[in-house]
């Protein structure tokens, strides 16, 4: 008889486990506040990524480098606050893990303890192998994330599909395989062959969570703003917008301009 995963009171980085073992499917949206985050808690997700693509969608960059460890722990913060059963799940920001293991404990140190986050998420593989292995001797739990890895865009220049050739996606494989090896409890995989990324969640026992990545991983993640169909400018085809709430809230706000402006809010029932 397959577990109730829906009834736990509290999704632990065990619990993904206990899920990929079950083929039971992993859920994981991006929430960067309390309000967005208390929602999509009590909607039921597994997991929730606090991720370094608040850069893009709540302080308007065009990439994810400009945020700062202080901005991740505010944002980390506030999502904890919200939260009774998701898992929670920080990115360490560009700049705080890579080329020194000792920062990259200290990063990871720092916004385990000032946020409440349960796990960090980086991006890299053998490249960043060391400070993996300093932040895990730390007691922190790491989800990698291989394939696109948008700190990483001025060295690729583009963001385009990742892996598409052999020696890269042979790599990527190579890559994962360490990091489970060294104790990631997930990886995600970003805009890669659906094939590829099938062949990874098959090689690997631990949970891999795909965006852009087909159907036959583990479990899937989209940015909340991009599902809610709040940002109306980025389109690409892994994409299944479930509102569109750029519309909707714009409608609304027209709508209490216009009310104002012909006095009918407030009206009689609307005052004291």
């Amino acid at each position: 008889m397959t577990k109730d995963f829906t009834q736990l009171p509290k999704v632990t980085t065990h619990t993904l486990q206990e899920m990929k073992d079950a083929g039971v499917k992993i859920s994981m949206l991006t929430a960067y506040d309390y309000s967005m985050a208390r929602i999509v808690d009590a909607a039921g997700m597994d997991v929730i990524l606090v991720g370094d693509s608040a850069s893009n969608v709540m302080a308007g960059h065009e990439t994810t480098l400009p945020i700062t460890l202080d901005q991740m722990i505010y944002h980390a913060s506030s999502v904890v606050r919200a939260i009774k059963r998701s898992l929670i799940v920080a990115d360490l920001p560009f700049g705080s893990y890579q080329g020194n293991s000792k920062t990259a404990l200290d990063s990871a140190i720092r916004i385990m303890k000032e946020s409440g986050a349960h796990a960090v998420k980086l991006e890299g593989g053998v490249e960043v192998i060391e400070s993996i292995q300093r932040i895990l001797t730390a007691g922190v739990p790491v989800m990698g994330h291989l394939g696109l890895t948008p700190q990483s865009i001025y060295k690729f220049g583009t963001y385009a599909v990742r892996a598409t050739e052999d020696m890269e996606a042979q790599k990527l494989i190579e890559d994962a395989k360490l990091l489970e090896k060294t104790g990631c409890f997930a990886i995600v995989l970003e805009k890669i062959p659906a094939g590829l990324a099938k062949k990874v969640a098959e090689n690997l026992a631990i949970p891999i969570i795909g965006i852009g990545a087909g159907n036959e991983v583990d479990g899937q993640v989209l940015v909340l703003h991009d599902m809610l169909g709040i940002n109306k400018d980025f389109n690409p085809r892994f994409i299944r917008r479930y509102l569109n709430l750029y519309e909707d809230m714009k409608g609304a706000v027209e709508r209490y301009i216009g009310d104002v402006k012909s006095v009918d809010f407030p009206n009689e029932n609307e005052q004291y």
